[in-house]
């Protein structure tokens, strides 16, 4: 009788499992199009819902093992369907609108996020993605060490003029003008960008090089790759007539992490500050 007893709990709690995991539905299959979304989807403990990302999502190091659906410039409908996610997250500006509607078209659902480049628009933006998936209890402690790591940041005692150049081979080069990630980030490390006439990215100039006249030059360590490193970079038109150029002063630090905005904000302050002196 006690064995068959055992049996009939064992065979009750079989069918108590599968009943809660029936009403739970299949587990979110989620495409990040953003390497920052992605990096605070991980953070909020929900890695495993990621079934594709794009090519910006280079942290953590397990998120490279995940198939890539492309660049936000270039990402069709078709490959991220590939994937049959239920859910596709971005920011406003990682996911063309036209790709947008064919994706809901398809009934998958899109949400994309407002992103601000300041550490109060990223501690928001991790609000904003833990409430999208029920995870608004580890917000805080992911803020917290945000937070911790922007206190350890120490800026240089001068401010230094830091150009900061967008890389792809010597035929793509472009600089960074005011309210873009890279003279947010410049600002919050202790520089000062070295443009300030005009917004957003424009293509590297000799005349608008001697014009800004840094003391630091910045690129993405893939940007100064591609140019053949430094050596590469001081050949380019106008580099040795700058401060930079002449005392060889370049960092390079990988792209998300610079420019990014995400959890990491505090520790891409303090690596450039760090640099900077």
């Amino acid at each position: 009788m006690k064995i068959i007893f055992n049996r009939l709990l064992l065979s009750a709690a079989v069918m108590l499992l599968a009943l809660g995991t029936a009403l739970a539905g299949p587990a979110p299959r989620l495409v990040s199009l953003s390497g920052t979304i992605s990096e605070i989807v991980c953070a909020l403990g929900k890695q495993s819902q990621l079934v594709g990302v794009d090519v910006t999502s280079t942290y953590p190091a397990a998120l490279e093992k995940l198939p890539k659906v492309g660049h936000s410039r270039n990402i069709s409908a078709e490959g991220v369907l590939a994937l049959t996610p239920t859910l596709v997250v971005g920011t406003t500006e990682s996911l063309k609108p036209e790709v947008a509607e064919q994706l809901k078209a398809a009934g998958v659902k899109v949400q994309l996020f407002k992103q601000e480049y300041s550490v109060a628009g990223t501690a928001k933006l991790v609000n904003e993605v833990a409430a999208a998936f029920g995870a608004s209890a580890q917000a805080p402690a992911v803020i917290k060490q945000l937070n911790a790591d922007l206190a350890k940041v120490k800026k240089p005692a001068t401010a230094p003029k830091v150009l900061f150049i967008y890389a792809r081979g010597s035929g793509t080069m472009m600089v960074a003008g005011t309210g873009t990630q890279a003279a947010k980030i410049i600002e919050l490390a202790g520089g000062k960008n070295a443009v300030t006439d005009f917004a957003d990215f424009k293509p590297l100039t000799a005349e608008a090089l001697v014009t800004a006249n840094p003391d630091v030059l910045l690129l993405f360590d893939s940007g100064l790759a591609s140019l053949g490193g430094k050596a590469g970079l001081l050949q380019v038109p106008g580099i040795a007539q700058t401060t930079a150029g002449k005392t060889g002063r370049v960092i390079e630090m990988d792209g998300q992490l610079l420019t990014g905005f995400g959890p990491r904000l505090g520790q891409a302050t303090a690596e450039l500050a760090g640099k900077l002196k």
